[in-house]
């Protein structure tokens, strides 16, 4: 997998090397049974020549029958042509017929087999310099690699670095898109719903708006609302309404748009209408319906969290009716809506009410900007009352400070002048007794 740049070191001249391949090739093949190979007369003859880019493209033609080199020489041949291959000025001609073979499977190894293209292609990837595009289509092949092996653990910690790769390739939206797919198909096929959800995400911001209603927006548009609704732990739709393809979806796709809205922002009551109004629909769709059920009342449950105003109490009563649960299930779902994030609080059992500490919006509106202005003249009140106490006690203190200095002086000053009067008295009395 892409790591920092290498070198490759290996002695030799280019012709001497390649006549090195060109045997080994040969040897492979006719182990394989083709009696007929003959690579290194062939790209001798071009040698001669002076046609070096002949005799490579004879090497790397052949090359597909690397995949049957036993596992303790696979990377070792490989390496050896990567490092005939960097030295001809067409490295992207030659490295994009080799990353195709590296994406089959490694006969000789079906253990290993993923592990060992994988290494060939980091290797490939890393002397390719960072700025070269020909490092996307190598990380194209890495993904086919990870996909057919179920091995996403090796790309996840790759991932921050994409968006600086794909500036430094100067990839259009195309073919962005197709990377990003790639990522998500991958990561969905390794049971790494989040991340095939952001890189379908991804995908879909490359379209233009003029594009965000053709047919390929429009299947990339339904299958992020439809992970969007199904998955257990994605509660913020915004990310998604946002988007232009999706928002296209309301004239080709008016039904899914609508529960999309209730999802967005409406409440338990509003989705049991729609499901009266298309009967059997959720179910024919492919959605989740049990799933659909949760996820609507967590989030009702957060919304009439976040409607309690200044009281930040909701009681168990007003729970159980807008769930359309029994009361005894009350505890039970405030619990889910806190492991969900969605809330914080606590329940008082004796006073069968949920007290909110924290609640999520899940519309920000206008309204919810009057609350948090509402809010921030509270706090900004309130810290002009403790500033203001700040400030009083800082001048009490000031004045009590400059207190206890005056009374400090008074007694400094009465107690000099009352021991310049003791010392005056007894040396009178010595020039006296020295008079006698």
């Amino acid at each position: 997998m892409p790591g920092p740049a290498n070198t490759l070191l290996i002695e030799g001249t280019f012709d001497e090397l390649t006549d090195e391949l060109a045997q080994y090739l040969d040897g492979l093949k006719k182990s394989q049974g083709d009696e007929s190979s003959d690579i290194q007369a062939e790209t001798s003859a071009f040698l001669q020549d002076g046609k070096k880019d002949e005799a490579l493209k004879k090497l790397v033609v052949g090359s597909e029958i690397l995949n049957q080199a036993p596992e303790k020489e696979f990377i070792a041949a490989y390496n050896l042509l990567i490092h005939l291959v960097r030295q001809s000025p067409n490295i992207g001609m030659y490295l994009s017929r080799i990353c195709p073979n590296l994406t089959k499977p490694i006969a000789s190894s079906p253990a290993n087999g993923g592990g060992l293209a994988l290494a060939v292609l980091g290797t490939i990837f890393n002397i390719v310099p960072a700025d070269n595009d020909v490092r996307y289509h190598v990380l194209l092949a890495v993904l086919r690699v990870i996909r057919a092996t179920s091995n996403f653990e090796t790309l996840r910690p790759q991932l921050k670095q994409l968006d600086q790769w794909l500036e430094k390739w100067e990839m259009d939206e195309e073919e962005s898109r197709k990377l990003y797919l790639a990522i998500s198909e991958t990561a969905g096929e390794a049971g790494e719903e989040e991340h095939a959800y952001t890189y379908l995400l991804k995908a879909l911001r490359t379209f233009p708006s003029d594009e965000a209603s053709s047919p390929e927006a429009k299947e990339y548009s339904l299958r992020a609302l439809k992970a969007a609704l199904n998955s257990p732990s994605h509660f913020d739709f915004q990310d998604i309404t946002e988007l232009d393809s999706i928002q296209a979806l309301r004239n080709s796709e008016p039904i899914y748009f609508q529960l999309l809205e209730i999802f967005n922002s409406d409440l338990l009551d509003d989705f049991n209408d729609f499901k009266d109004e298309h009967d059997g629909w959720i179910d024919d769709s492919g959605l989740d319906a049990p799933a659909l059920n949760r996820k609507m009342r967590l989030l009702t449950l957060a919304s009439i969290a976040a409607a309690t105003g200044q009281t930040r109490s909701l009681p168990y009563a007003h729970i159980a009716k807008a769930l359309q649960i029994p009361s005894e299930d009350v505890e039970m779902w405030v619990i889910d809506v806190i492991r969900a994030g969605l809330v914080e609080g606590k329940l008082s059992q004796l006073n069968q009410t949920f007290l909110i500490h924290r609640s999520t919006y899940r519309v920000f509106g206008e309204n919810q900007w009057r609350e948090v202005a509402s809010r921030l003249d509270m706090w900004r009140n309130s810290l002009i009352g403790v500033l203001q106490v700040i400030q009083n006690e800082k001048t009490r203190f000031i004045q009590e400070k400059e207190e206890e200095i005056r009374v400090a002086d008074q007694k400094l000053e009465s107690a000099s002048r009352g021991l310049g009067k003791g010392r005056g008295k007894p040396r009178q009395t010595a020039i006296d007794d020295d008079l006698d």
